[in-house]
């Protein structure tokens, strides 16, 4: 049996945002904000009292899911020091074509959640989208608001050119974004106002 407390506790329910679409993922708030020489920081390079060089930099998450595991178990462990940087594009939670599509929902859930928790702290967010076969589309585009700047990662697309391609095409028709920031290399048939971003300079934290 569930205690009354744990019952009621927002981080057990995780209840406490709107939502979007049949599964009622949470919505990230768009949030307009300058993107102009747009820089990156990897999570993993982040630390508590940053140097203000980093700090000016947004925070990705391309990188293992392991190492940002305790970002949805425990949001508020890392609230204090995620607050420094500039903004914070949402976690990037594995979609891939061989889970079942409940192990694919709960990460786009979870990264959403994460967003909307963030957002509720005052910090700026920006979605990261994700998506595998045709399949996710019912509800890896939900939770975000029409016409937001989103992100997409480009690392282990290159052997799913096809897939990737039709999956970000869908994205524009239904998110519509203003700009994208590509973390990677992007493909020479993506579309839109896209900000590439060098995933290798978002390696050089000064320390």
């Amino acid at each position: 049996m569930t205690s009354l407390k744990m019952r009621t506790d927002p981080l057990f329910m995780r209840n406490n945002f709107n939502t979007s679409g049949k599964w009622e993922i949470p919505t990230i708030i768009k949030q307009d904000m300058p993107i102009d020489n747009i820089s990156l920081i990897a999570y993993s390079d982040t630390k508590a009292n940053d140097r203000p060089e980093n700090t000016r930099h947004g925070v990705h998450f391309f990188i293992d899911d392991y190492r940002f595991k305790g970002i949805y178990d425990n949001p508020r462990k890392s609230l204090s020091k995620l607050s420094q940087y500039a903004f914070l594009l949402t976690p990037d939670y594995s979609t891939y074509s061989d889970m079942s599509l409940w192990r694919q929902m709960e990460s786009v859930a979870h990264s959403r959640w994460v967003g909307a928790y963030w957002q509720s702290h005052g910090l700026n967010v920006i979605p990261t989208v994700t998506w595998s076969t045709a399949l996710s589309y019912s509800f890896c585009f939900d939770g975000i608001e029409h016409n937001s700047i989103v992100a997409v990662g480009m690392i282990g697309c290159r052997k799913a050119k096809s897939a990737f391609l039709r999956g970000y095409n869908t994205m524009l028709e239904k998110i519509e974004p203003p700009s994208v920031i590509c973390f990677g290399t992007p493909f020479k048939e993506m579309t839109g106002n896209i900000i590439a971003v060098d995933y290798r300079s978002s390696r050089k934290a000064v320390r």
